[in-house]
């Protein structure tokens, strides 16, 4: 089996992108040939292309964080393996690899996607739906009838925490451009323009705090964001965008911010400071890794699935226009998702 892929050889811009075809192996035991309806551009390919992801692999290598696609052919079962069936539409998070039109990944990491979700529209759900949701239930462990900032509210996990507070009774303010301010409030939230002062805005808006700030911006401005938590809140950091375009090592930049964040939790104000890492406990517990991520997303694409949530796709790019897709993703212009799409279709509706 053939397979189109597109490789970023090394730092450079979104243009440095190449196309190439290489020759896919048979699956092995305990694999599964993917054919590739939808991968996303993330933050991390930002990053990535500027040699700036934390724990990113050796160039040259294939982006895409994650996928959606259609198992064509699957290798020898493994003992205690749950391997889908031939025709099953599965999503998977990659960390890199998903931009190809075909791919061979591990049944232990592919999730099941309800039939009658589409597979754009699952996308947009994978990375962001996974982080949106443990972030706000086991790491921050918001209740109902709390109140929390989204930093980002029109982006892609901001948009989808948004949804995911709302649709369980929790109140949110959420930060954003001027332009995204009527997107923000068509999500349920309060909107709050991001170059104004947030930290007084939210006092009015919580004169006691909030429960909880969701913050992928990092820099500087986490201090404020750390002020806006009421009494036993949580800051909740899982990025560090203000400092995409910074000269300097990635590695450097996330390492000095966990070390603010553990400073802060020695501070005895009943205030705690977590740093989200999606891949937290992969490689010590992969079953319950794998577990707990299989569990969360059927939590979300179910939401998904109701109506209760919807998918935020900006764009659509077929695979060879990734270099485009990519250039786009980091316009600040994006409202949700860009979604890449190989093999010439979204995927709607049941896997057939």
């Amino acid at each position: 089996m053939q397979t189109t892929e597109m490789v970023l050889p090394s730092v450079g811009e979104p243009e440095s992108l190449q196309v190439r075809v290489r020759q896919l192996p048979e699956p092995g035991p305990g694999q599964a040939l993917v054919r590739v309806e939808a991968s996303g551009v993330t933050f991390a390919e930002q990053q990535m292309r500027r040699g700036k992801y934390y724990d990113m692999p050796a160039f040259p290598f294939v982006p895409g964080y994650d996928l959606v696609g259609i198992v064509e052919a699957l290798g020898a079962p493994v003992p205690g393996g749950r391997p889908p069936a031939v025709g099953q539409r599965v999503a998977a998070l990659t960390k890199t690899g998903g931009w190809a039109d075909h791919v061979l990944l591990d049944t232990a990491d592919l999730v099941p996607v309800p039939d009658g979700v589409a597979a754009a529209d699952a996308e947009t759900l994978v990375t962001n739906g996974a982080t949106a949701w443990r972030m706000l239930h086991r790491t921050a462990k918001v209740k109902p009838g709390d109140t929390v900032v989204v930093h980002g509210a029109n982006g892609g996990v901001g948009s989808v925490l948004v949804q995911l507070a709302r649709a369980d009774g929790i109140h949110v303010i959420g930060t954003a451009s001027a332009r995204n301010q009527e997107a923000v409030r068509a999500l349920g939230a309060v909107p709050v323009d991001y170059r104004g002062d947030i930290p007084a805005r939210v006092r009015e808006l919580a004169p006691d705090g909030v429960a909880a700030v969701f913050d992928h911006v990092g820099g500087e401005g986490i201090k404020d964001s750390w002020r806006m938590l009421a009494a036993g809140g949580t800051l909740v950091s899982y990025g560090s965008a203000s400092t995409r375009d910074q000269a300097g090592n990635g590695t450097v930049t996330v390492l000095k911010l966990v070390a603010r964040l553990a400073l802060w939790n020695l501070m005895p104000n009943r205030r705690s400071a977590h740093f989200f890492n999606l891949w937290a406990g992969k490689s010590r517990r992969p079953q319950r890794y794998r577990a707990q991520l299989r569990d969360d997303l059927a939590q979300v694409f179910a939401l998904l699935d109701s109506g209760t949530i919807t998918a935020r796709i900006d764009r659509v790019y077929p695979l060879e226009q990734a270099a485009e897709a990519l250039r786009y993703a980091e316009s600040g212009q994006v409202v949700g998702k860009v979604v890449i799409a190989p093999n010439g279709g979204l995927g709607g509706g049941a896997a057939r």
